[in-house]
């Protein structure tokens, strides 16, 4: 990575960090709502993807694998969720959202929409804006996890340095 992109690539890491915080806050106070928790709401809206595993969730949300099968586990218990055989890997269910998650998941969209619409219009973007803000993420999340930590550090060099204090979020 040239040296000049390091710093706004660190700048953009604190600040995703900061956005993803405030938006679980945010998300916290509205699925209190509906009796449930924000991680709870983030494991259902992975769901609408379709069926997966406990591992795969985590990995998406960037949760620990434990941390997922706690959030699984109570959503079974009060059947937002249901685990089925996984033919692929039977140490590894998979993971599938409930008509009543269904429900859950959309009544707290649903409940979202007016402030997360407020929210967009007092950022002032656009969808175009979004979008390449989506791209961009996807872009860095793909190539953080195709290149493997220290791949760019020189032999017996460790890291390149040159880190900010205004960037402490990632390195």
């Amino acid at each position: 990575m040239p040296h000049d992109l390091l710093e706004p690539y660190r700048l953009l890491i604190a600040d995703v960090y900061e956005l993803a915080g405030a938006s679980r806050s945010t998300s916290e106070t509205l699925a209190r709502a509906e009796r449930r928790t924000a991680a709870q709401w983030h494991v259902l809206s992975v769901l609408l993807d379709g069926s997966t595993t406990v591992p795969r969730i985590a990995a998406r949300l960037g949760l620990s694998r434990q941390a997922v099968q706690r959030v699984v586990h109570d959503l079974r218990g009060d059947a937002q969720v249901d685990v089925t055989p996984n033919s692929r890997d039977a140490r590894s269910p998979l993971v599938v959202l409930t008509p009543a998650g269904r429900e859950t998941v959309d009544r707290l969209y649903e409940r979202s929409a007016a402030d997360r619409s407020l929210l967009l219009e007092s950022a002032g973007v656009s969808r175009s804006d979004l979008e390449r803000a989506r791209a961009t993420v996807q872009a860095l999340v793909t190539a953080i996890r195709s290149v493997p930590p220290g791949a760019g550090a020189a032999p017996g060099r460790g890291s390149t340095g040159g880190r900010s204090s205004a960037s402490s979020a990632e390195g």
